[in-house]
C-alpha cells in the first residue's frame, strides 16, 4: 500500500493512492508498506530513486544499511513492533532521503509511525519537508523505545519483589518458580529488541550527524540531532542495567531453586538416618533364633518398640542440638 502525504494548510493529510493514480507533485512523505513492484515503480519514477527490497533491508552489513546513492541518503533501522502483545518483534524499516521528499519502507505498524501521523495531523510548520518528517520519526522511536524500556523497569522491580519475597505457599512454589522464570525470559527477550533497535537507531543519527554539512541541516536540526545522539546512549545504558538485573535476578531465583531441592534432600536424608536405629531394632528382634531370651519376657514386645522409639528420638535430638534442622 502507497500512502501520499500532502500539506493542507497547517496538517499533514494523509492520501492513499489508488492503482493507476499518479503521485502528487507537492507529496512531501511517501509511506510504502508491504508495497507492490508497481508502487516501487511508481515511486522510483517520481522520486528517481530505488527502492530496496526487503532482502536488501535485512542485510547487517552497515554499508548495507546507511548509504548514499544519486545524492539519496539510505537509512534502515530495526524497530521494535508488536511490544505490548505476548510476541513482540523486531522489524526492517528503511528511511530515504531524496531532497525534500521522505520515502519509508516498511513491512509492518511500528508504533512510531501511527504517533508522528497523528501529530502531523493536528499541526505541522508550513515550512515542513521530508527531513522534518524525518525527525519528526526518530523523536517518536525514541521516546517509544524509552517508553518500553520504563515498562520493563516497572515489572522487573514487582518480579524482584516476588522473588525475594519471605512467604510462599506450601507446595506452589514449583509453579510460583516457573512462573518467574517464564516472567524474567520474556522480559530478557524483550531487552534484548530493544537494545538491537537502539543500535541500529544511534549508527542512523551518527551517519545523519556525518552527513549534516552535505543535507544543510538547518542549527536546530543540528540540535536536535545532538540531542537524539544523547538520548540513544543514555538509554543503552539503562537497557544495560535492565539487562544486568534480569540476568542477576535469574541467578537468584536458580539459587532459590537449588536451596529448596536441597533442603528436600536433606529431609529424606534425615528421616532415613532417624528410621535407620528403629529398623535395626525391629530387625535383630525379627530374627527367628531359638535361644533369644527377650522372647520370654513378659513385656519384650513392648520393650522392643519403647526402644525403636527412643532410638528414633536420640538422632533427631542431635540433630536439632547441632542445628542441621
Amino acid at each position: 500500500m502507497l500512502t501520499v502525504y500532502v500539506l493542507r494548510g497547517t496538517t499533514l493529510e494523509p492520501h492513499p493512492l489508488e492503482a493507476g493514480e499518479e503521485i502528487p507533485e507537492a507529496a512531501i512523505w511517501l509511506d510504502l508498506v508491504n508495497p507492490t513492484l508497481e508502487e516501487d515503480k511508481q515511486v522510483e519514477q517520481r522520486v528517481g530513486v530505488a527502492i530496496p527490497t526487503r532482502e536488501e533491508m535485512q542485510e547487517i552489513e552497515i554499508s548495507s544499511r546507511l548509504y548514499v546513492e544519486k545524492g539519496a541518503r539510505y537509512m534502515t533501522a530495526t524497530l521494535m513492533s508488536q511490544s505490548d502483545t505476548p510476541s513482540p518483534i523486531t522489524t526492517p524499516v528503511s528511511f530515504i532521503l531524496a531532497g525534500q521528499r521522505l520515502v519509508t519502507v516498511r513491512y509492518d505498524e511500528p508504533r512510531p509511525f501511527a504517533m508522528t501521523r497523528h501529530k502531523l495531523a493536528r499541526f505541522c510548520p508550513a515550512n515542513i519537508s521530508g527531513q522534518t518528517v524525518l525527525m519528526e520519526l526518530l523523536d517518536a522511536i525514541i521516546d517509544r523505545n524509552a517508553d518500553i524500556l520504563e515498562r520493563i523497569g516497572a515489572e522487573v522491580d514487582q518480579v524482584s519483589r516476588k522473588v525475594f519475597e519471605q512467604r510462599r505457599s506450601r507446595g506452589g512454589s514449583s509453579r510460583v518458580y516457573q512462573g518467574i522464570l517464564f516472567s524474567l525470559g520474556r522480559k530478557g527477550d524483550l531487552t534484548s529488541k530493544v537494545r538491537d533497535s537502539l543500535v541500529s537507531i544511534g549508527r542512523l543519527v551518527l551517519f545523519l550527524a556525518h552527513e549534516d554539512e552535505s543535507t544543510r541541516w538547518s542549527k536546530d536540526m543540528r540540535a536536535q540531532l545532538k540531542t537524539m545522539q544523547r538520548d540513544v546512549q543514555s538509554l543503552s545504558d539503562h537497557t544495560t542495567y535492565l539487562t544486568n538485573s534480569i540476568t542477576f535476578l535469574l541467578d537468584a531465583m536458580l539459587g532459590l531453586v537449588s536451596i529448596e531441592q536441597n533442603n528436600i534432600i536433606k529431609l529424606f536424608s534425615v528421616v532415613a538416618v532417624v528410621l535407620m536405629p528403629p529398623t535395626l531394632v525391629g530387625t535383630v528382634y525379627g530374627m527367628n533364633f531359638k535361644n533369644m531370651p527377650e522372647l520370654d519376657w513378659s513385656y519384650g514386645y513392648p520393650t522392643a518398640l519403647i526402644a525403636m522409639v527412643v532410638s528414633a528420638i536420640l538422632p533427631y535430638l542431635y540433630f536439632k542440638w547441632k542445628k542441621w534442622l
